[in-house]
């Protein structure tokens, strides 16, 4: 998987959670006071919680993992030569890497590509949103 801001994210927050998870285990071995027990319950709570966003993170980071680029066809005719460029995104699917057409560049700008290729990207793989 490519690095991607969301995959990021993802990491420093299962980081972050495997950290409050230790910290939490080592209070609830020295604690015999509840109010340390209930400090360690609440470290265990924001692990739990770091968790879980990086897991929301998940599907999110591989959407943003594809690579846009624009493509260059020249045509030969009796006429001369005709150069055209439209849009490409490629990804993995299993294990093979899928390319995927996506228009014309002259109807689309990069950021309008990108939006399209998250989409059909998300239609692909099942998952929902973009």
């Amino acid at each position: 998987m490519h690095r991607t801001p969301s995959g990021d994210r993802r990491q420093s927050l299962q980081k972050e959670a495997r950290e409050l998870a230790r910290d939490a285990r080592a209070l609830q071995k020295a604690a015999r006071a509840p109010v340390a027990r209930r400090e360690a319950e609440r470290l265990q709570g924001e692990a739990d919680a770091s968790l879980a966003e990086a897991e929301a993170l998940k599907f999110q980071a591989r959407l943003e993992d594809l690579t846009v680029w624009e493509m260059k066809k020249v045509k030969e005719s009796r006429k001369g030569s005709k150069t055209y460029t439209y849009w490409m995104a490629s990804w993995r699917e299993g294990g093979k890497t899928r390319n995927v057409h996506l228009g014309s560049s002259r109807k689309m700008d990069a950021e309008a590509a990108r939006r399209k290729a998250r989409e059909r990207k998300a239609e692909g793989l099942g998952m929902q949103g973009s």
